[in-house]
């Protein structure tokens, strides 16, 4: 595993070897950076990093210069790595939670740019996590969320789902919060 773009590019990461995880791989990685790329600029964003692992994807947003990161994993080694390797480069924009993704979510009032989401394959809750982030307003307006999930699984039946992108046995799920729905949100929210 390694950083491919921003400040820390071609950082090489060495996670311990008895994390729970199943890291992003690295050509999915630049897959998805290469698809971001082309479609926002990653500078300045919030990123919220579920089911966070190594921190990998949180590692590489805050590398490209986000203006906030956080990780969430409910296994405490992975959030002390992520934390550990954040202050050892640097990169004070990365806050880590350790909690139980789902129940983190039901107290989470900010919204984010982007939201990136990366559970265990065999979590049968996987399809609940648009529709948790959509209900709960998390994304601002424009703003975007990424499921990575087996290939095999179909999450397109979520109205706010555009694209899935395969890349091997691993697949990302995009959907995003168009621009007039997040001002619709924000207008009832304030009546």
């Amino acid at each position: 595993m390694r950083i491919i773009g921003g400040r820390l590019k071609g950082l090489r990461l060495n996670p311990p070897k008895n994390l729970p995880v199943r890291p992003t791989t690295d050509l999915a990685k630049e897959a998805l950076f290469n698809i971001l790329q082309n479609q926002i600029d990653l500078e300045g964003l919030k990123i919220l990093d579920l089911f966070c692992g190594t921190g990998n994807l949180a590692l590489e947003f805050a590398s490209r210069y986000a203006q906030s990161v956080t990780a969430v994993d409910r296994s405490i080694h992975c959030v002390n790595y992520v934390k550990d390797t954040a202050r050892q480069h640097g990169l004070t924009q990365i806050n880590t939670f350790k909690a139980d993704v789902f129940k983190y979510l039901e107290i989470e009032t900010e919204q984010y740019d982007l939201i990136f989401a990366d559970p265990p394959y065999d979590l049968n809750r996987i399809p609940e996590l648009p529709k948790i982030v959509f209900d709960k307003n998390l994304l601002l307006p424009g703003g975007m969320l990424i499921v990575e999930h087996q290939s095999m699984q179909n999450l397109s039946n979520h109205p706010n789902f555009t694209v899935q992108r395969r890349y091997g046995h691993s697949s990302f799920s995009f959907f995003e919060m168009k621009e007039e729905e997040g001002a619709e949100s924000k207008d009832q929210s304030a009546e």
